[in-house]
C-alpha cells in the first residue's frame, strides 16, 4: 500500500481493520496481478469509505463495525458521493472496490456482510470503445517512429505502438513483457505470445511477422544490453518503461495527424477488435485475443462496427442525402 493510502486510513481505522486492508492490497497486487492504477483507485475508495464511517459512526471503524453495516448506511454513503457531485462511473468503481474487500474478508474468515450484496450499482452510459480508422492506425505506427530524434527511441515505440495493435494488448501487458517471451518465427512464418492479463489469466496471441520484425530492429538498436528476465522495452537509461512515456508519444501523435482527443494508446486495441470484426472476425475468436473474461465486453465492438456502417451509409448513400 502507498504511504499516502497507509496514512489516510490509519487515522480512520482501528488496527486490526488496517491490517486486513494490507492483506487486501497484497492480495491484490500479489495474486489477482492488478495494475497499479486499479490498485491507487480501490485504495482511495476505501480509504474515503473509512472516513465516511468514521464521521458517521463517530469513531474509527473495525472489522465489527464492517460486519454489522444495514443497506441504509451503504445508501447513505452513496448518497453523499451524489451531494458532493461525484460521478456515477467513480461512484460505481467504489462499490466494486468495497465488494471485492467484503468479499476478502469473508473467504478469510473476518467478517460477513450481506447488505453490501443488496447495494445496487448506479446505472452507467454505455460508452463505445474509441477505435481509429484503418489508415489512422497504420499512419499513427509510422508517425510515432518520426516522433523520435533517437533512433533506438524511434525504433522502440513503432515495435511498441506495432505490438498493441497487433496483438490487441493491453499497454501494461505489452509493457510487462521480458526479453525472454519474445516469440521467434516457426519455419512457416508463424509465431505467438503467451500473454498474462487480468487476474493472471493467459491467453496465445498470434504475431504477425511484422511485428517480430520490428521488435528485432529495436533490440538491435538497443544500446542496453537485456538479458531474457530483464524488461523488453526499456526506457532511455535501461529501466521498465514508464507507461506516462507512452501516453505522452500518443499525444505527439495525435498533434501529427491531427487525431481527436480520443486517440490514445489503448484506441489501438480498440482498434485491433474493430478493424478483425469488420473484417469478418467472430467475437468469440476476438474474445480470445482481447482476454475479456466475459463475452458482453466484446459485444461492444459490434456495435462500433454498426455505428461506422451507418456513418459510411449515411456519407455515401444517395437517399441518405435527401
Amino acid at each position: 500500500m502507498s504511504p499516502q493510502m497507509a496514512a489516510q486510513i490509519d487515522t480512520t481505522a482501528e488496527p486490526a481493520l488496517l491490517a486486513a486492508i494490507e492483506d487486501w492490497w497484497r492480495w491484490l497486487e500479489v495474486e489477482r496481478n492488478c495494475s497499479a492504477h486499479t490498485l491507487d483507485g480501490y485504495g482511495r475508495d476505501l480509504a474515503a469509505f473509512c472516513s465516511y464511517l468514521a464521521e458517521h459512526l463517530g469513531h474509527a471503524p473495525g472489522i465489527e463495525d464492517f460486519a454489522g453495516l444495514a443497506l441504509a448506511d451503504f445508501r447513505g454513503y452513496l448518497a453523499r458521493r451524489g451531494a458532493e457531485g461525484v460521478s456515477r462511473t467513480s461512484t460505481a468503481r467504489a462499490l466494486s472496490a468495497l465488494r471485492n474487500f467484503f468479499s476478502f474478508l469473508e473467504r478469510r474468515g473476518l467478517a460477513s456482510n450481506a447488505a453490501i450484496r443488496a447495494v445496487k450499482t448506479p446505472k452507467l452510459p454505455v460508452s463505445l470503445p474509441k477505435a481509429l480508422s484503418e489508415a489512422e492506425a497504420l499512419e499513427a505506427l509510422e508517425a510515432v517512429f518520426e516522433a523520435h530524434e533517437e533512433p533506438w527511441l524511434a525504433a522502440r515505440d513503432r515495435a511498441l505502438f506495432t505490438l498493441i495493435y497487433g496483438c490487441g494488448l493491453r499497454i501494461s501487458e505489452a509493457l510487462g513483457l521480458n526479453v525472454g517471451d519474445t516469440p521467434e518465427l516457426d519455419g512457416d512464418g508463424s509465431a505467438a505470445l503467451v500473454i498474462t492479463g487480468k487476474g493472471n489469466k493467459q491467453r496465445l496471441v498470434p504475431v504477425l511477422p511484422v511485428i517480430t520484425e520490428r521488435i528485432d530492429s529495436y533490440l538491435k538498436q538497443c544500446p542496453h544490453r537485456l538479458g531474457p528476465k530483464e524488461p523488453l522495452f526499456v526506457g532511455a537509461r535501461g529501466g521498465r518503461l514508464n507507461p506516462g512515456v507512452v501516453q505522452r508519444q500518443m499525444r505527439r501523435v495525435r498533434v501529427m495527424l491531427n487525431l481527436p482527443d480520443t486517440a490514445t494508446p489503448h484506441s489501438l486495441r480498440h482498434s485491433f477488435a474493430t478493424h478483425l470484426l469488420a473484417g469478418g472476425g467472430d467475437l468469440r475468436t476476438i474474445q480470445e485475443l482481447l482476454g475479456h473474461a466475459s463475452l458482453s465486453s466484446t459485444q461492444r465492438y459490434t456495435e462500433v462496427d454498426a455505428a461506422r456502417l451507418t456513418e459510411v451509409y449515411r456519407d455515401a448513400h444517395p437517399r441518405a442525402r435527401e
